[in-house]
């Protein structure tokens, strides 16, 4: 989630950090299919978003570690950005 017009040190500085706070979106994930013969990797990432149960929802940062496991698992889950 780089802005591309800003330099390398600019990202390294104080001002960035408090730029990209506010630049973050939020998604809400919800889990729509069954994670019944999911392998158990599959299983520990819906549980790292904090889904448990079919049709629950949460919401999380749109962060690069959030938007890479919700990728992992978009065949069982539904992505919406706020």
């Amino acid at each position: 989630m780089l802005i591309p017009s800003l330099s390398k040190e600019v990202y390294r500085s104080k001002e960035y950090l408090k730029v990209n706070i506010q630049v973050m979106a939020k998604l809400r994930i919800t889990q729509i299919k069954s994670s019944i013969g999911s392998t158990k990797r599959q299983k520990a990432t819906l549980e790292a978003l904090g889904l448990r149960k079919l049709h629950q929802t949460v919401e999380h940062e749109a962060t690069p570690q959030i938007i890479g496991m919700a990728n992992k698992m978009r065949h069982l889950i539904k992505i919406e950005e706020l």
